[in-house]
């Protein structure tokens, strides 16, 4: 999306690693119906054509909902599935890089910056092109279990520097999430807690009204 319209915001699902395409589609098909709408698509673990049968799948998801669709680490993939953006790490020349490629495919595609714990870094993504900046891990993640914790004073250091979006992840739970949309978060990005969670819609429906019931937020 370009950058003159809503600005990034609410419950931001990432997908685990799951090769069951099925089971994967049908508990995202749940988060989404519970009201998040922007999705990031990760396998790290099957093939380069298994991850483009997924990828192209969830894109179709995603369009039912009104959803958007980030890939992580993976431009060629986001352009091969029409995807609305890509998710890279902290390489800004990658960022750059990635920027280029997206624009010359299709005007207002996505490009967001893992920044860990470093303004240097979220400055540095910015500057190269970026439409949001993660940050992380806030809290004991059982996807990264050895990642540095984040100070929750970043976000709005982050967003005051640089005036993007900011994306808070690692650990969050319908039990602290509250905690980081008070301290300015734009976006949640939740794995566990929505894809093992016993009812995932319900899940994703309790974490966008967190969104909606924060008088500091424009409705997700």
């Amino acid at each position: 999306m370009m950058k003159t319209e809503p600005r990034l915001h609410g419950l931001y699902a990432i997908t685990p690693d799951w090769n069951d395409t099925r089971r994967l589609l049908n508990v995202t098909a749940a988060i989404l119906d519970g009201g998040c709408r922007v999705l990031q698509y990760r396998n790290k673990q099957t093939s380069d054509c298994h991850r483009q049968e997924q990828a192209v799948a969830l894109r179709g998801l995603t369009e039912k909902y009104g959803a958007r669709l980030i890939i992580n680490d993976d431009v060629d993939l986001a352009l091969f599935c029409v995807a609305d953006g890509v998710h890279l790490g902290e390489d800004d020349g990658q960022l750059i890089a990635a920027r280029a490629h997206l624009d010359a495919a299709r005007a207002g595609n996505i490009l967001g910056a893992s920044c860990y714990q470093s303004l240097p870094l979220a400055q540095a993504a910015a500057n190269a092109g970026a439409d949001y900046l993660a940050f992380g891990s806030f809290f004991a993640s059982p996807t990264k279990p050895q990642a540095r914790r984040a100070d929750p004073a970043l976000i709005n250091a982050a967003k005051s520097k640089t005036g993007l979006p900011v994306c808070a992840i690692g650990g969050i739970t319908l039990d602290n999430a509250a905690s980081l949309i008070s301290a300015g978060a734009d976006l949640l990005a939740v794995i566990t807690a929505l894809y093992d969670a016993p009812d995932p819609y319900q899940a994703a429906l309790k974490f966008s009204q967190l969104f909606t019931a924060s008088p500091d937020k424009e409705p997700a």
